[in-house]
């Protein structure tokens, strides 16, 4: 394969999705691959490199588990004890879900919280407690271990566990037991660090079709264990390598006992038709991608977009960054797709969606809600429609710009009877999820991108 091959695919794509800037890495037959392409933001453009700092959103959250994975393995904490043993002022809205939750129910999202809450707690050392204090405020969605269901405040929490354990704040802890052993030298918390540096600023598509500069750069820092790295290429397949190898740094000094980061890349609870894989490990997606198992993570942060995965059993990683919104997914997927069929002959592809039942249409159709957010399914002539909608209190409560909402996208159900069903278009194209039942029979929810959205009913209901 020739790096002008990655190179030519990578630019082409761009250019189709309209991303200003890009940067892509490979590691494949011992050596690393970079194609970058464009510009760092189209205010104030400086051309992308592998050095290029660029905002990860939640691949944060596998910095977070294996920062944390190292007090487990020096014996400081232990995945199966309640939370409260070393965050014992936790409160939650349910108090017997508060006395439950362990370690591992937060790595593995199984904690049965919701997805998070919108607040912002400052830039002090205390941003995290305060974090963690308001998340009495926050719905119990299913006691703990009963289900899978994506949560950034679990994350945020497990944050607040490195810093009760260690005594440093997050940022310092993770600085320690992480990004200094690694060698991680462009990988950085704090936008003062990362300003002195080149870095890309995410875009966001508005409703004339043109792209602006979307605000704030970066999230609020109670917000950092579930998203707050801003990376670069470089490091990113530094970090990929370390994930793939023994537990030890390039230098020599260990950092994880292989059999740990081994643990790491072990299902610990299966998901059901969803994108982000087929299981959960700790910190980690796992997917069986045409008879290969991949682990990976994505994330997305005020128009940047993040893709990593690795192949263990091929010694493989690719990354995908990207800088505008909304179609730095579908860029990135596009992205890691050609290369796992170029690079590995494996080939990822969306299962055919069913023709349309108006009997099943009408009886999925509805609204549905987590805490900031709608997700309404319509039907639309002969045929189902998403869309997904920050609610108008949440922005207009917000002192700064919101990312903006993804536009109504054709959805199919799949085949078996099962309730799956499949986004086959728009930014959300190739998302799949479910839709979850009461004891009666009737459509109470919807799962995407591992989120549960709860259904609002109607007068009639």
């Amino acid at each position: 394969m020739s790096d002008n091959t990655l190179f030519a695919f990578v630019e082409a794509t761009a250019t189709k999705f309209g991303i200003p800037g890009v940067a892509v890495g490979v590691w494949a037959d011992g050596k690393e691959i970079y194609a970058c392409h464009g510009v760092t933001s189209l205010d104030n453009p400086l051309p992308v490199d592998q050095d290029t700092l660029y905002q990860l959103g939640s691949v944060t959250k596998t910095y977070t588990a294996t920062a944390l994975m190292r007090l487990v393995a020096e014996g400081r904490v232990e995945l199966e004890a309640p939370v409260r043993r070393y965050v014992p002022e936790l409160v939650l809205a349910d108090e017997r879900a508060a006395a439950e939750v362990t370690v591992q129910n937060l790595l593995n999202h199984t904690a049965g919280l919701d997805w998070g809450i919108i607040v912002d707690t400052g830039d002090g050392d205390d941003a995290l407690a305060g974090y963690v204090a308001k998340m009495a405020e926050l719905a119990q969605i299913a006691p703990p271990a009963a289900r899978a269901s994506y949560s950034q405040a679990g994350f945020n929490l497990a944050g607040r566990i490195i810093e009760k354990v260690t005594g440093l704040t997050f940022e310092r802890a993770v600085t320690s037991l992480v990004f200094e052993p690694l060698r991680l030298s462009h990988s950085f918390f704090a936008p003062a660090d990362v300003m002195t540096r080149r870095f890309a600023v995410g875009h966001d598509l508005g409703q004339d079709g043109t792209l602006s500069i979307a605000r704030p750069w970066k999230d609020t820092r109670g917000n950092n264990p579930g998203g707050g790295v801003a990376s670069s290429l470089a490091d990113q397949l530094r970090w990929a390598r370390f994930h793939l190898g023994d537990g030890r740094a390039e230098s020599g000094v260990g950092v994880l006992p292989a059999e740990v980061l081994q643990r790491m890349k072990e299902p610990t609870v299966a998901l059901r038709a969803s994108t982000l894989g087929d299981a959960i490990g700790i910190g980690w997606f796992l997917r069986d991608v045409d008879g290969v198992r991949t682990v990976g993570h994505g994330g997305s942060a005020y128009g940047q977009f993040s893709e990593l995965l690795i192949v263990p059993e091929r010694n493989f990683a690719v990354v995908a960054l990207s800088n505008a919104g909304p179609d730095g997914i579908p860029f990135n997927q596009a992205v890691v797709r050609w290369v796992l069929e170029h690079y590995l002959g494996v080939i990822d592809r969306d299962p055919e969606p069913l023709p349309y039942d108006e009997a099943r249409a009408r009886e999925i159709a509805g609204r549905y809600e987590i805490d900031a957010m709608t997700l309404t399914i319509s039907v639309e002539g002969a045929g189902l429609t998403l869309e997904v909608l920050i609610k108008p209190e949440i922005r207009a409560a917000s002192d700064t710009e919101l990312p903006a909402d993804y536009a109504p996208a054709d959805i199919g159900l799949l085949s078996g009877g099962t309730d799956e069903y499949i986004v086959t278009s728009g930014g959300l194209a190739g998302q799949r999820g479910f839709f979850t039942r009461d004891d009666s029979g009737a459509v109470v929810g919807v799962d995407l991108a591992g989120r549960l959205y709860n259904k609002v009913p109607t007068a009639t209901e």
